[in-house]
């Protein structure tokens, strides 16, 4: 989009709309007595279709939006919200938080992000890429996405649905530093649930796309032909003997071992004493040839971002270096609990890329390398206990033999303590997965409990 039609365009004007609602709103909660301040506000509009079986299911447009802020008080901290932007609203919002504070305990670790810290002039990370769609053509994306499914095998019988949805938004955030920034972004997504069946065993799977950029999506057929493929490859799952084996993580389910080590590190978790890795700055959680940098300012990925919900500058950080802890996650609250930084962790992370050093391989490869064991396509369950470690989640995926994968399985159950499971990771893919803010591949683990018959 070119600077002249962002001038024009409407989410951008409503952005510079709104940062001016929201200094008055900072301006009105310094007159009402509070000796600190934020603001925060996101608005988001767009379009979500979703046909069933070639049917339009639903049709929905979204507009919405709120406006929270927080005041501080002598050390005492509240907060209020509201949908409703009119002045005499915003007044009665700053005025619920201001009498609130006065009724919270003293929180010496509570208040702003210090003012040295802060993004005073975030950088453009080029997230909005708005597209025009026709309420018609979203729905027949949606129905090719499903037809191109449906026609592939007549085993494929029914479906979930297809949906394609499209958002445009932005995010504002002040303080009373004198910090007022924001940004616009847009998200396209596309996706496909498929229901197949033989005999009396019924499988269900999906796939999906999703950018920033429409352009960059993938098409509607190849998306129904993913899923397809996906469910087809499940029907008549066998189970599997009780015993430790190998396990690899396929890529579009390996961030879900990162986020437990997400939860570990995090400050909320470190400053309460509910982790495993507790005072493990500088240790060797993972093998040495494993390394997590994290990049939040990658021009239109989906985890970028200039600055966190506490309007903090993000910046280019190595979480995990040859295999040692070289940062926690903190925000400002858990920084001052620990007697530390923040790191610009309000909100979450920012584009991880997990990098094996030479440790690493196609998805085929890492079938090799793994030889006989379990490849998980699924988990199930939340049985991670971040304060120990202990990991147990039902999942379902195949079975690999030589190499080859011999047949689907389903019904077990995997299990491990999270510090073991790190430290045995054997490889992790070249076959990346871009669709979240964890750029992985797939995870080789030398040996899990696995549960079958």
């Amino acid at each position: 989009m070119t600077q002249a039609s962002k001038s024009h365009d409407p989410i951008t004007t409503q952005l510079s709309e709104v940062k001016a609602r929201v200094s008055t709103v900072l301006e009105l909660a310094k007159s009402l007595g509070a000796d600190g301040a934020e603001v925060a506000m996101s608005r988001q509009q767009g379009l979500s279709v979703s046909t069933r079986m070639g049917e339009v299911e639903n049709v929905e447009f979204t507009n919405d939006g709120g406006l929270g802020i927080t005041v501080y008080r002598e050390g005492r901290k509240g907060s209020a919200s509201t949908a409703d932007l009119s002045e005499q609203a915003l007044i009665k919002t700053v005025t619920a938080a201001v009498n609130i504070a006065k009724y919270t305990s003293v929180d010496d670790c509570s208040g702003l992000a210090d003012k040295s810290l802060l993004a005073m002039q975030p950088i453009d990370l080029d997230l909005y890429h708005p597209h025009e769609i026709s309420t018609e053509e979203a729905i027949e994306l949606a129905k090719e996405c499903e037809e191109s499914a449906l026609a592939v095998d007549p085993r494929i019988s029914n479906s979930d649905g297809a949906s394609f949805d499209t958002f445009a938004g932005f995010k504002v955030y002040g303080n009373s530093h004198g910090q007022l920034v924001g940004y616009p972004s847009t998200r396209h997504s596309l996706s496909c649930v498929m229901i197949a069946s033989d005999g009396d065993d019924m499988e269900r799977d999906y796939a999906y796309t999703v950018s920033r950029e429409f352009s960059l999506l993938e098409s509607a057929k190849n998306v129904g032909l993913q899923a397809s493929q996906e469910v087809l490859s499940r029907l008549k799952p066998q189970t599997i003997p009780t015993g430790k084996v190998p396990v690899l993580f396929r890529a579009d389910i390996a961030n879900t071992i990162w986020g437990h080590f997400i939860a570990a590190i995090s400050g909320g978790n470190l400053y309460r004493k509910s982790s495993f890795l507790l005072d493990a700055i500088g240790n060797d959680v993972f093998p040495k040839f494993l390394n997590i940098s994290e990049r939040p300012h990658i021009a239109k990925a989906l985890a970028s971002s200039a600055f966190d919900s506490e309007g903090v500058l993000t910046q280019d950080r190595e979480i995990i270096s040859q295999g040692a802890l070289q940062t926690y996650l903190l925000t400002s609250y858990s920084a001052r609990k620990l007697g530390l930084t923040t790191t610009g962790h309000a909100g979450g992370i920012h584009n991880w890329l997990v990098d094996a050093q030479g440790h690493d391989g196609s998805f085929d490869a890492m079938l090799k390398t793994l030889g006989t064991g379990l490849l998980v396509t699924e988990l199930m369950g939340q049985g991670v206990n971040v304060v120990n470690g202990d990991y147990s989640r039902g999942a379902a995926g195949f079975w690999v033999e030589n190499g080859e994968i011999a047949y689907p399985v389903s019904e077990i159950t995997i299990a491990g303590n999270l510090a073991q499971m790190f430290k045995g990771i054997v490889a992790v893919g070249s076959d990346v997965d871009m669709r979240g803010s964890i750029r992985t591949g797939s995870i080789l683990i030398d040996e899990m409990q696995v549960a079958g018959h």
